[in-house]
């Protein structure tokens, strides 16, 4: 492929400044410098027009919208241009005289000078490609690719990759593949985690890049162990999808998908960063409008609500709805009496469901039915049906039949109702729910309740939204009760959703484009998929899937992601772990608490508690690193009481659902772990991770693939023979020992939404 030629670095041997050293890079920093100038006059000029553009008032209504319109555009500009402290050009590429001969610096966003000419090139853009495909076999018409290291505007060295002719016989290979840019990938590896995910755009490599230049239609399917960047890799996706067809996706408008608010929390900065402010991230709960979601619910009733039977359950739970009346109305008029009879009721509730899909859609036929039976029925012959409603309309008989026959409802009335009734659950559920599934899905009902303040689970969410599908939009509400759908939507951590929970996101497809990204061996939840075929099973079809796989492991040390393969054989014992980047890095330190003193190890001392001595390591830890940060995982139940520990010694820590990870020291239960990375990860007795989580030895693999660094685990049981041993025949006997019985409450019990 290339020579790797790192030909400057922040200081050379001899302590000279490089920039006086090498005049390489005194042109590179000075072409950087005319391009941070034309970056903030183009800012600078956009602000001129907005102000232009916002002194104007009143005018015709086209005028106003076009202003609008103006002002909108600009303001979406203004965003793109704001890189805030990143650096904004990470590379260039040459191209050999039958491409060109022409060179283009590859950067965060497009910047030209002042004749137009391109001083900057979009990463997303189809000339900047072969920055991130080309290799030693098929160079992409390239000669040299060089690559920055660089502080914000500072550029502190160079390193270039040479093809062709030029080119030596040196290449990193990685599962057979040529690694790109080895020395700014490992230099932004070796960084230290801010509690923040960063992007990868400036160290992107090729198998990341062919995932992410993926043609938009259909469902694509990205298979990611631990490390291999799929998260980042599914967001730069989102961002080239909607650069490359900003027509139409950014009227369709771009969805991306996270587990938990913690997570989105995380990966919130990496979108903007790369000049795409317009896209929408979200987790299930905001799909669905107007309700409150808060916690999980225990397995066996989440593990029903996530089932396929609650289509049916759901479309019975709205016909026991739509209820004939029981003996026939007899109301007043004037001196005469107007009737309904039953089997007239009955008739209507026919016609109601024969015409319309949804429920509510249909109130205002039976209302008007209705009056206009009564209108009938009338001893003089039919009256008006309008002056019949005018009059009866307010009338306590009148009123109890329509809200018997055909109620407004909204879902979290419906499901309020269904839940609270054993009776009617049991008629929605029939034949298809057991005695102890029905009895899961029993909530005691309250009466005089404020729909709008019930609190729902994660798991009432897809059933809130079958429901919403069966009703449509309230009669007054329909702005409010509006379901979005996307041209393209984004789904992470996607191994864990259930079947309702993919077919809450498909209805939400406008033209079945999706990237769904995980990994099978970290399913942990209630419905845990053995493979990616039972999720597709749920996605749109309307094309034939693709299916993509990341097998290399950027973030995780060599050390750590051996021991990570000795949990995935009896995690996941199908999957192959990823290959490792880095080679090197500080070996798992296992700390047994039998016996320990204090930290210098002094017997003479008596032995402390499990958790003081997982604070004890996390402190160490955090003086260790300097910058970075340190995180303590859990098993969920022993949360709160490593909570105490910790507030006990006065060490300054953060919760991760309450203060993300902005903290040195933050305690986090593995169930909240997954997607995220720390610089060290302190694993605190995970014979309870195993025995008490639902699929415990996956989560005990989440939980040892979180560190970018360092690796500590902490123990007062007996190590599961798997994490100190390549034995065969021990691990498989260690596998019987520690196959427990899952916990039945989650962390989202505990603690809430996130």
């Amino acid at each position: 492929m290339d020579q790797l030629s790192q030909n400057n670095s922040a200081k050379d041997p001899t302590g000279n400044d490089p920039k006086v050293r090498d005049p390489e890079l005194i042109v590179e920093q000075a072409h950087l410098d005319h391009a941070y100038r034309r970056l903030e006059e183009t800012r600078d000029e956009a602000l001129k027009l907005q102000s232009m553009v916002e002194v104007g008032k009143g005018g015709t209504t086209q005028a106003r919208y076009e202003r609008e319109v103006i002002i909108g555009n600009i303001a979406t500009r203004l965003e793109q241009l704001d890189i805030g402290s990143r650096s904004l050009c990470f590379g260039r590429i040459d191209q050999n005289e039958e491409f060109g001969g022409a060179s283009y610096h590859i950067g965060r966003v497009a910047v030209s000078d002042e004749n137009k000419d391109p001083l900057i090139v979009d990463w997303r853009a189809p000339i900047a490609e072969s920055f991130y495909r080309a290799t030693g076999r098929d160079p992409h018409g390239l000669v040299r690719r060089r690559h920055f290291i660089s502080r914000g505007r500072v550029l502190l060295g160079l390193e270039d990759e040479f093809f062709g002719e030029a080119a030596g016989s040196n290449r990193v290979m990685v599962n057979g593949r040529e690694l790109r840019g080895e020395g700014a990938l490992i230099a932004a590896l070796e960084t230290s985690r801010s509690g923040q995910l960063s992007d990868i755009v400036g160290t992107i490599q090729a198998e990341q890049d062919e995932i992410i230049r993926a043609p938009l239609p259909g469902v694509l399917i990205v298979q990611g162990g631990p490390g291999t960047g799929k998260t980042v890799v599914a967001l730069h996706r989102a961002a080239y999808l909607l650069y490359s067809h900003r027509f139409p996706l950014e009227g369709q408008g771009v969805l991306v998908v996270g587990p938990n608010r913690l997570f989105l929390g995380y990966i919130e900065q990496v979108l903007p960063s790369l000049g795409e402010a317009g896209i929408e991230m979200a987790v299930l709960s905001d799909l669905v409008p107007g309700v409150r979601v808060q916690g999980r619910d225990i397995p066996a009733s989440g593990r029903i609500k996530g089932d396929l039977r609650m289509v049916n359950v759901i479309r019975r739970a709205v016909a026991d709805r739509q209820r004939p009346l029981l003996e026939d109305l007899r109301v007043g008029y004037g001196r005469r009496y107007l009737r309904m009879t039953v089997a007239e009721s009955e008739e209507i509730i026919r016609q109601a469901r024969r015409r319309f899909r949804t429920h509510n859609a249909a109130r205002s036929f039976v209302v008007r039915a209705v009056f206009e039976t009564l209108a009938e029925s009338h001893p003089d012959g039919p009256a008006d049906p309008v002056e019949i409603r005018e009059s009866l309309g307010d009338q306590e008989q009148v009123r109890a039949a329509l809200l018997r026959m055909w109620p407004v409802l909204s879902p979290a009335r419906l499901l309020h109702d269904l839940y609270g009734s054993p009776a009617l659950i049991r008629s929605a559920g029939g034949s298809r729910l057991g005695d102890a599934e029905r009895g899961a899905m029993f909530r005691p009902w309250e009466p005089n309740h404020d729909f709008s303040q019930r609190i729902w689970t994660v798991d009432d969410v897809p059933v809130l939204d079958e429901a919403f599908e069966r009703l449509g939009p309230r009669p007054k509400f329909k702005k409010a009760d509006d379901v979005r759908t996307y041209g393209h939507i984004v789904v992470d951590e996607a191994q864990d959703l259930s079947p309702m929970q993919l077919r809450m996101l498909t209805r939400r497809s406008l033209n079945g484009s999706m990237t769904i990204v995980g990994d099978i061996a970290q399913s942990t939840g209630a419905w845990a998929h053995a493979n990616w075929s039972e999720i597709l099973e749920h996605l749109p079809d309307r094309r034939p899937a693709r299916r993509a796989e990341l097998t290399v492991g950027y973030r995780i040390p060599g050390p750590t992601m051996d021991l990570a393969a000795r949990v995935l054989r009896v995690a996941a014992p199908e999957l192959d772990p990823p290959h490792a980047v880095r080679s090197d890095g500080d070996p798992p330190r296992f700390v047994s608490v039998t016996g320990v003193g204090g930290n210098s190890g002094d017997l003479n001392q008596p032995p402390r508690g499990l958790f003081e001595v997982a604070v004890a390591e996390a402190k160490a830890e955090q003086v260790r690193l300097g910058q970075g940060n340190v995180a303590l995982v859990c098993a969920t139940e022993s949360y709160e009481a490593l909570a105490v520990v910790l507030e006990a010694s006065g060490v300054a820590y953060g919760r991760a659902r309450r203060d993300g990870f902005d903290h040195p020291i933050t305690l986090v239960p593995v169930s909240l772990v997954k997607g995220l990375e720390v610089d060290t990860t302190i694993v605190v007795e995970p014979g309870d991770i195993i025995e008490r989580e639902l699929q415990g030895a996956r989560s005990l693999y989440v939980a040892v693939t979180r560190s970018t660094k360092r690796l500590v685990i902490v123990h007062a049981k007996p190590l599961p023979e798997f994490l100190v041993s390549d034995d065969a025949a021990a691990v498989a006997a260690s596998v019987a020992e520690f196959q427990g019985a899952p916990t039945q409450m989650s962390m989202d019990d505990l603690l809430g939404d996130l």
